[in-house]
């Protein structure tokens, strides 16, 4: 690891709720982080996608998408 981003962990370690709360709102306006929590049946489905279950199963490739909608 870096040094600077040694010293970023090591402010961070220090510093109190607040301020990091502070940082963080920064951190997201500068980096365009989401932070949107998922629910439960958001997270159920991701779950459900990465455990290739049949109804999450893809069921057309991107490039035969692209195709269809003549996207290239």
């Amino acid at each position: 690891m870096s040094v600077m981003k040694e010293r970023i962990l090591g402010a961070i370690t220090v510093m109190s709720e607040e301020d990091a709360e502070k940082i963080w709102e920064i951190i997201k306006m500068q980096f365009g982080f989401s932070t949107d929590i998922p629910t439960e049946d958001e997270i159920e489905i991701i779950n459900a996608y990465k455990e290739n279950r049949d109804d999450y199963r893809p069921y057309i490739t991107h490039e035969d998408l692209k195709k269809e909608l003549n996207l290239g």
